[in-house]
């Protein structure tokens, strides 16, 4: 461990979540950890942001290293908690998020709360990954995800990267030694398809529970985290956001005037 950095962990699961604590184990191994992570559950809050209600921060716990504290607020609250308040003026050298209990590949990077904290942290000019494990048992086994966690982020940070940047780390279930490796790759082109079972309470008041199905648009294709992830391997995407459709930027400029 380097005693000389600081690394910020958050997550979207809470901060009683068994992936929470691994997340800490990860950053552990490379520095000082101050984590801040929900008081509840904000799995798909993407970038939300509270603006019409207070925040409440508490300590949680503290021992040698490592300082946890939990916010009534979203994932991004917690980053911006952290860079704007409990550490301002403080150099953070690294922002962990996660690991989360569910994959967040393909699309679900839009959705989720794991990823939009990551992504948050990038914009305070230090690396951020995002560990998810394709596991949402309460209970599920994060060694392979620690594991891989620990290499993927040694190696970015002797590598010395450009910034800003993000990373979208997936892991399948799987033993550690069941790991076939790591592949670099896009994100896969795939949607979630909605449906609603529709409820009625004991007052007859109608009421919905969302679900769905992830639909694969592209399937065969090599080069995405979905295929990565099906085949045995931990899947590591680059995120960004700037969100401009460059392809049809030249054909607007011909018919809007």
């Amino acid at each position: 461990m380097n005693n000389d950095l600081l690394i910020f962990v958050t997550n979207d699961d809470g901060y009683d979540a068994k992936g929470f604590a691994a997340a800490i184990e990860v950053a552990r191994h490379f520095g000082r950890v101050v984590a801040i992570a929900p008081e509840t559950v904000q799995s798909g809050m993407s970038q939300a942001i509270t603006m019409y209600r207070p925040l409440f921060l508490r300590k949680v716990r503290e021992e040698e290293g490592v300082e946890v504290y939990a916010l009534n607020g979203t994932p991004v609250d917690c980053v911006k908690m952290a860079f704007d308040h409990l550490l301002l003026g403080r150099k953070v050298d690294l922002v962990i998020s996660g690991i989360n209990h569910g994959s967040n590949a393909a699309v679900n990077v839009l959705y989720s709360g794991t990823m939009g904290a990551a992504i948050e942290g990038s914009f305070y000019g230090c690396p951020s990954v995002g560990l998810s494990l394709t596991d949402h048992a309460a209970d599920a086994d994060f060694d392979a995800a620690v594991e891989y966690g620990r290499r993927i982020i040694a190696d970015v940070l002797a590598s010395k990267p450009a910034l800003p940047l993000c990373l979208n780390v997936n892991v399948p279930i799987a033993r550690p030694e069941q790991i076939r490796g790591v592949k670099v790759c896009r994100q896969n082109r795939g949607f979630w398809r909605e449906e609603f079972f529709r409820r009625e309470d004991p007052r007859g008041k109608e009421y919905f529970w969302l679900t769905g199905e992830f639909v694969n648009h592209e399937p065969e294709s090599e080069d995405t985290d979905e295929w990565a992830l099906a085949h045995g391997y931990v899947s590591v995407v680059p995120v960004h956001t700037d969100t401009t459709d460059y392809s049809r930027m030249e054909g607007l400029r011909q018919v809007i005037r």
